[in-house]
């Protein structure tokens, strides 16, 4: 059986267009993302990720969604609960550590519930960025604590209450967003701190959580890394940082391609993202003739990365809680009560 496409992709609406689904059955990529412009009622979004689905031969493929709480949530009030930001969950766990990795890990367990309730089988989450005080507000109240262990503990119980009901958790931004000054939406982060600095803090969380399945790449360069390129297309920072003094040996996806951080067309930014190392490139905005260029420069996944893969597929079902979705009345319960503040 042939291997899928090195590809995540989006799609534009709430229904996919016949255009779509005859680009995405040629195209074969590994799996897709969703973003706030897909949703729309819960079966409504249910019946998109199944469509999304039947486009390729695969019943497996992944279905990618950002729900980590805070500001960066795609489901939402009424129909999904609203959750708290990372920053929130860190105070707690500042004034009681205890508290604060139960709070984190029941409210996982609840993004993933949501998650799951549309099909979607991969959150973008836990955000492993430590809030510097120059860090851009891109990431902001995303980041747990501003300390490195903290963070880990932290998206370690993230990680672990996503894993409990069935969703796989992703890792980001590998090796380290919190420096940036700059929106990488935007523009391309310069970050000029040493290496013995960002060993002793930016990749800390990273190489705490290393044995998780996926990451996603930061768009940042590291003058201490590579002075010329970005992580995500830059071979040296993947094997060197990445791959080797963090021990990230899982699934590596680009982060959106589409981002102005990175430079040349987007064909261009895929086959070198994977030509760097990356596994999967990642492009979320759904435009078609974008779409396209991309397909046209990105082949199968390798045999490593499909390894990978289901490596990770592996972990999930290992890490699951076979009672499954019991309980979650009660966590919520008992999140508003870690976190009155919020509830």
């Amino acid at each position: 059986m042939s291997r899928p496409r090195a590809l995540i992709l989006g799609c534009a609406g709430t229904e996919l267009s016949a255009e779509e689904r005859a680009f995405f059955r040629d195209a074969d990529p590994l799996g897709f993302i969703l973003f706030a412009r897909n949703v729309g009622t819960i079966e409504g979004t249910r019946r998109l990720v199944d469509d999304l689905r039947s486009c390729v031969a695969r019943g497996e493929a992944p279905v990618l969604i950002d729900q980590e709480g805070g500001r960066v949530a795609r489901l939402r009030p009424p129909n999904w609960r609203k959750a708290p930001p990372a920053r929130l969950l860190g105070e707690l766990y500042a004034r009681d550590p205890d508290a604060g990795l139960e709070a984190t890990r029941l409210n996982s367990r609840l993004l993933a519930a949501d998650v799951a309730s549309i099909g979607c089988d991969v959150d973008c989450l836990p955000v492993l960025d430590i809030a510097f005080p120059e860090t851009h507000a891109v990431i902001g109240d995303r980041a747990y604590a501003d300390r490195p262990e903290p963070v880990a503990a932290l998206g370690r119980a993230a990680a672990e209450g996503l894993l409990a009901e069935g969703v796989m958790p992703v890792i980001k931004h590998i090796p380290g967003h919190g420096r940036a000054t700059v929106d990488s939406h935007e523009a391309l982060p310069r970050v000029t701190a040493t290496r013995d600095e960002l060993e002793r803090t930016d990749f800390v969380p990273f190489k705490l959580l290393s044995d998780l399945p996926w990451a996603m790449t930061g768009h940042l360069l590291f003058d201490a890394i590579d002075p010329t390129d970005c992580i995500t297309v830059s071979a040296g920072a993947v094997q060197d940082v990445i791959r080797t003094h963090i021990g990230f040996d899982g699934l590596l996806l680009s982060d959106d391609l589409s981002m102005q951080a990175l430079g040349g067309s987007l064909g261009e930014r895929a086959a070198r993202a994977l030509a760097a190392g990356c596994d999967i490139a990642l492009h979320c905005n759904g435009r078609m003739a974008e779409m396209v260029e991309i397909a046209g420069r990105t082949g199968p996944m390798t045999e490593r990365a499909h390894r990978r893969f289901q490596v990770g597929r592996s972990f999930l079902a290992r890490h699951r809680d076979p009672a499954g979705a019991r309980g979650l009345a009660e966590a919520a319960r008992r999140i508003a009560e870690l976190l009155p503040e919020w509830g």
